[in-house]
């Protein structure tokens, strides 16, 4: 077996280290759309990878985002309030609505699509309303946090092997 050198140690420790977390961060955010009723559109862009160096032997995930309007968990109206589903089950808000005027004929506000409650017993204010859904506290939690320990877990292994034997040029353990 040919010599390794500091240099190509850590550029192997890096290459497998981005490898893994690209695949892990696949598999966490697939669960976390599922676990969370986020498209996984929306997951993906809200997962932002800092990959692994030869300098710096560390693979981060940074998640964005606070608590997610209902607005993006296929909010639809009835007569009882929005019935969205956060966390992959969908409800009722009472008293919400995304449109004005009265049933059956109501229009279009060109509020976006967001969903709002009223303050006050008035007309006005009114409050766009939120999901409880916070990404990055998702992140780390429940089947996502899972699928990325056991993804990480037996590709990174592998993957050490793998570029230890393509740096080398020779079959290894």
């Amino acid at each position: 077996m040919s010599k390794l050198s500091g240099k190509m140690i850590r550029q192997i420790g890096s290459r497998a280290l981005n490898r893994a977390g690209s695949q892990g961060r696949t598999k966490a955010g697939r669960a976390l759309a599922k676990q969370t009723g986020l498209k996984a559109r929306t997951i993906r862009q809200a997962m932002k990878p800092i990959r692994a160096s030869a300098f710096n032997l560390e693979y981060q995930i940074k998640a964005f985002g606070g608590d997610v309007a209902l607005k993006h968990f296929a909010a639809r109206e009835t007569r009882r309030g929005v019935s969205a589903a956060p966390f992959g089950r969908r409800q009722v808000f009472t008293g919400t609505f995304m449109k004005g005027g009265r049933f059956p004929s109501r229009v279009d506000l060109g509020l976006g699509g967001q969903v709002f409650a009223r303050v006050g017993s008035s007309k006005f204010p009114i409050e766009k309303q939120r999901s409880g859904v916070v990404i990055p506290a998702e992140m780390i939690k429940g089947e996502s946090a899972k699928a990325w320990q056991s993804t990480v877990g037996k590709v990174l292994p592998r993957r050490v092997v793998h570029e230890i034997k393509r740096a080398t040029g020779k079959a290894f353990g």
